[in-house]
């Protein structure tokens, strides 16, 4: 695919003013992120496609990574806590504003902030730290224009019930997404952890949570297949998700040709983004064959 260009951004909405979802809508009852397609756009997808900045683009300066999203058709990027972008909570404003100008300056949209926050610890001054942490990316996250941070869950600590440590992390998530609402930032919770990822845990998480701010970032996980089928537990996460991380799509081990189908019948508008391993040395050929899969996938 050719470097996408602002004009082609442009008319599709990426750069528009985010409008309201449609009822029934993945997210319909939270606050929209990607405009609908416009009405003078027929069949133009509302599904995106990007990356974030783990294995692929992790020791990427941030012009080198934006050049190699333009060049590969990335439309947005998450970029991931300690990778060589350099983009942290510590950046000095006036870095900051060079950094919301460089996304300013290019059609590749900056999605999330991909931090590594988690809030299972049994030790309270740990999950305290952990939720500073978050308030930190958050600010960084409004500064630069950025619609969202993601956090996660990573554990269930063997010495404490279940349902107290659900019930902790989902706490912790509202107290995040309460400070993230003025500040126009959404928290994206990361369907992550050996225990944890399990979709019927993450929607327990969610229910208890219960603030428009949070919602799930669906990680396609091995746990989320029953008998080779994802319709089950994605119907049971269905009204959070509201950002999805997807793997090498041109290898098998995931049901790809029912996720998107899944995306598409919910209504989603917001970004699925590459997350994989790669230790080739073309990331844009790479990328574009991703999105050649990508495109074959969403129809």
């Amino acid at each position: 695919m050719s470097t996408l260009t602002r004009r082609t951004f442009l008319k599709t909405g990426l750069a528009a003013t985010a409008a309201g979802a449609a009822a029934g809508a993945v997210g319909a009852s939270l606050p929209a992120i990607l405009p609908r397609a416009s009405a003078a756009e027929p069949g133009a997808r509302t599904i995106h496609l990007g990356l974030v900045t783990y294995m692929v683009g992790a020791k990427m300066d941030l012009p080198t990574l934006i050049a190699t999203c333009e060049k590969s058709g990335m439309e947005g990027v998450e970029l991931r806590s300690t990778h060589g972008h350099g983009v942290e909570p510590n950046i000095s404003a006036e870095r900051r504003r060079e950094v919301k100008a460089m996304f300013a300056d290019t059609p590749v949209r900056l999605y999330a902030l991909g931090s590594a926050c988690e809030y299972h610890a049994p030790d309270p001054a740990v999950v305290q730290k952990n939720i500073d942490e978050t308030k930190r990316f958050i600010d960084l996250a409004a500064d630069l224009g950025c619609w969202g941070v993601k956090v996660r869950p990573n554990a269930l600590p063997k010495e404490v019930p279940e349902e107290k440590t659900l019930r902790q992390i989902a706490e912790a998530v509202r107290t995040c997404a309460e400070y993230a609402a003025p500040r126009k930032v959404n928290v994206f919770v990361e369907c992550h952890g050996k225990d944890t990822s399990r979709p019927d845990r993450m929607a327990e998480i969610m229910k208890l949570c219960d603030h428009p701010m949070a919602c799930l970032c669906w990680n396609c996980n091995a746990v989320d297949v029953e008998n080779g089928s994802i319709r089950r537990y994605f119907t049971l996460c269905q009204p959070w998700i509201r950002h999805v991380h997807i793997h090498t799509l041109t290898e098998k081990g995931y049901p790809w040709e029912e996720l998107f189908p899944l995306l598409k019948a919910a209504d989603f508008r917001h970004f699925t983004m590459i997350e994989t391993q790669y230790k080739g040395d073309d990331p844009v050929a790479f990328l574009k064959a991703q999105r050649t899969e990508w495109e074959r996938l969403v129809g």
